[in-house]
Order: structure tokens, then C-alpha cells, then sequence
């Protein structure tokens, strides 16, 4: 699934997310309770409950269940260690950890790429390891 698919937390829009309770589905119309909006605020998408990113134990994953999740080590080469502070180096190998690819996507020749902090990171992962392979301004 990709990020537009998902509840991923990596997405490029302002779309805010909410962990809500289907309580009813009619013609048309969803009912939702424990949602963090005003009544009236249109509701432009529903993704499935993940229990890596929601914290519900009484609810079920559905199809997300049988997804497996695993962390990917992450390669910080000594030439770009001097580009971050060390709080945001830590930020950024918890994040690359978490995998911000599309997970459609598993080419191990192709260089994928992420804004973080005011720069372009650019990485490869091949067998569970996300290398860094440049660091760059943002144009």
C-alpha cells in the first residue's frame, strides 16, 4: 500500500489524522464517534486501524494484521554527520528507521529521497539496511 493508502504518518499534504470508531454505516453516510473535529468538518478519507501507529488494544487491524513491520537499520555515513545537530541525526535515524518509502516500492538500485530539516536525504535500502547515500540543500 502506498502513502495515500494508508494511515502513514509520512504524507505530503496538511490532511489532519484522527483514530475514530465506525459506529454505523448507511446509505451514503459513515458515523463515526471519537473523532478529534468539530461537527460539520468533512471527512475526506478512511484508513484502516494500525496497531503500530494507534495505541486501541480492543480494536482490530483487519487487513493490516497479517502486515508485518520490521525496522530497518540505518547507515549514517561519517561524511554527513557533521550536516545535523546530534538531536536532529537522532530524529532523522528514527525516522529513516521507520521507513518512509512506498511500501509498493523495493527497488534496491533506486535512490529515494525525504526533506528533513531544511535538506534533501537521500538513501537506498537493500536487505533490511537504509543507507545514506547523499545529503543536500533543498532547492
Amino acid at each position: 500500500m502506498g502513502v495515500f493508502a494508508t494511515r502513514s504518518p509520512f504524507r505530503p499534504n496538511g490532511l489532519g489524522l484522527s483514530s475514530v470508531r465506525i459506529v454505523g454505516i448507511g446509505k451514503g453516510t459513515i458515523e463515526v464517534a471519537g473523532a478529534d473535529l468539530m461537527d460539520g468538518t468533512p471527512i475526506y478519507d478512511i484508513k484502516p486501524y494500525l496497531p503500530s501507529a494507534d495505541s486501541h488494544p480492543e480494536a482490530r487491524g483487519g487487513f493490516t494484521d497479517q502486515c508485518g513491520w520490521h525496522a530497518l537499520s540505518v547507515v549514517y555515513p561519517e561524511k554527513f554527520q557533521a550536516v545535523f545537530s546530534e538531536g536532529e541525526r537522532a530524529a532523522l535515524t528514527a525516522t529513516l528507521a521507520e521507513d518512509p518509502r512506498p511500501s509498493y516500492q523495493h527497488d534496491s538500485r533506486r535512490v529515494y529521497g525525504m526533506p528533513f530539516a531544511g535538506k534533501d536525504v537521500r538513501f537506498k535500502v537493500e536487505d533490511g539496511v537504509l543507507t545514506i547515500v547523499d545529503i543536500a540543500e533543498l532547492p
